[in-house]
């Protein structure tokens, strides 16, 4: 948790790996690609997020006296590859597709291109980042979807799997649209909204429900919502929050940020039913606030019900991700050189199932926009050395079902390349965003989806296509080591 340093945060296999080749004299500058290779949740896409946290784990790399302490009581490291670590630091590049970008699969999210033994080390920490962070800003922009605009409130820290899943869980849901969290160390750390109600213990604590209300009302005259469900929502908990509000406002309280919040039972028919009796009231503009196991599933269903439910506080489903515990990301090596050549060469990773066969080369993407809408048309992984013109004609083509082609006429479409350099020679050259201008960022980022690929049951898929001399590059490959 808050670690200065996460050097051994990886797999002993990276170590040994490296030792290897400081025993065995690799002198090799390589390229590693860290992808994934299906979307969460039978989704058609998914949310960047985690880059802050590798940039500081970057930074900070270095094997201290007790890593190398501990590392020899291992007994298998060798006592001159325990001295040189004692001076490991990063010296490669790193290049990535910036936090709160739609991401789609098989395309690097990150690009390492460093000496070898570097760029194995970091494996698994980036992994780690990557794909935790990722997977939960994916589920929580389906969660804020299917909200419609309403508030959705990030709650899930006593359900996460530890103190840093709760943090930067919660980190990443914001990232990906959460108007706030009631985590107060992701507050704290990230300068983020913090937002949250009363527990049913309040209202127990009292002798009656009224008490409790009018008590935490006059605490909290700008942000009171009232849990309403302790006893029972319809015939107390809602008529004493009714009352509550009738006396704050003859007492002069403005009524600002008011409200209540159901934690249990139908929501649909609760929170209709507490419409009509707050309107009734004269209290129409009150928010009602719903909790209790919500998903996007859930609330898309509330929404199409009828619900008068105008925020949501989502906690378990959404921090654990629940229907879809991990993101699957991957890294890989395709490309390896000597130090002192000028190009690489393209490595092919092959297996009988195809979806794991990897894509070779030093690449780069390129995302294409249909210009009359703004909205993606494809993403294209190219080579280091292509370059294109939007102005001219492009056919694009589905690198498993070659005939499925597209041709988009000069003008129609523009070009973005997702890339972006963030270490060059172990220097850090890229200042990570707030996360609240992330957000920013993710919520202009999904207004490039269509909304056939928003929709939760088979949605549309983006396409990821392959350059023409990208896919010839793998074709003979595939062909060299004897596949077809």
């Amino acid at each position: 948790m808050r670690a200065e340093n996460l050097t051994l945060l990886t797999d002993l296999y990276e170590l040994t790996m490296m030792q290897g080749y400081y025993k065995n004299p690799v002198d090799k500058i390589v390229v590693f690609d860290a992808f994934y290779r299906k979307n969460p949740c039978d989704g058609a896409y998914a949310i960047s997020a985690g880059l802050e946290q590798v940039i500081e784990y970057i930074k900070k790399l270095h094997f201290t006296k007790e890593d190398i302490e501990y590392l020899d009581s291992l007994g298998i490291f060798e006592k001159d590859f325990l001295e040189y670590l004692k001076d490991f630091r990063f010296t490669g590049d790193i290049y990535a597709i910036p936090e709160g970008t739609i991401i789609f699969p098989r395309e690097p999210l990150v690009k390492v291109v460093a000496p070898i033994m570097e760029a194995q080390l970091i494996e698994t920490a980036i992994l780690n980042i990557i794909n935790h962070q990722s997977l939960i800003a994916t589920k929580a922009a389906r969660v804020v979807y299917a909200a419609k605009g309403d508030g959705v409130m990030e709650f899930g820290l006593r359900r996460a799997q530890g103190p840093d899943a709760g943090i930067y869980g919660a980190r990443a849901a914001v990232i990906a649209g959460c108007i706030g969290t009631s985590n107060m160390l992701t507050g704290q750390m990230f300068n983020v909204p913090v937002k949250g109600t009363h527990a049913h213990s309040w209202i127990m604590s009292f002798p009656d429900e009224y008490t409790a209300f009018k008590t935490y009302a006059k605490m909290y005259p700008n942000a009171c919502i009232l849990l309403v469900d302790t006893y029972d929502t319809l015939n107390s908990g809602i008529p004493n929050a009714i009352r509550v509000f009738k006396e704050m406002k003859e007492e002069g309280y403005a009524l600002k940020g008011y409200g209540i919040r159901i934690d249990s039972g139908d929501l649909a028919y609760l929170s209709k039913k507490a419409y009509e009796m707050l309107d009734e009231a004269g209290f129409g503009d009150a928010i009602i606030s719903a909790s209790s196991d919500l998903d996007e599933y859930l609330i898309e269903d509330l929404k199409v019900q009828g619900a008068k439910i105008t925020s949501w506080g989502v906690g378990t489903n959404l921090i654990t991700s629940k229907d879809c515990p991990s993101f699957g990301g991957v890294y890989k090596m395709s490309a390896i050189k000597n130090k002192d050549d000028a190009e690489f060469t393209p490595k092919i990773k092959i297996s009988n199932n195809m979806e794991k066969v990897t894509y070779p080369g030093n690449k780069k993407i390129y995302r294409i926009y249909d210009k009359a809408t703004g909205k993606i048309r494809a993403d294209l992984i190219t080579l280091e050395d292509e370059q294109y013109d939007a102005n001219d004609d492009l056919i694009i083509f589905d690198p498993k079902e070659t005939w499925k082609k597209t041709k988009l006429k000069g003008g129609t479409y523009t070009m973005r390349e997702l890339l972006v350099p963030i270490f060059k020679n172990g220097e850090c050259c890229y200042e990570s965003p707030s996360v609240m201008e992330l957000r920013d960022i993710c919520t202009k980022e999904k207004e490039t989806l269509w909304e056939e690929s928003l929709r939760f049951v088979n949605p549309h898929q983006v396409y990821v296509d392959l350059s023409q001399k990208l896919f010839d590059v793998r074709a003979e490959l595939l062909n060299k080591y004897g596949q077809v």
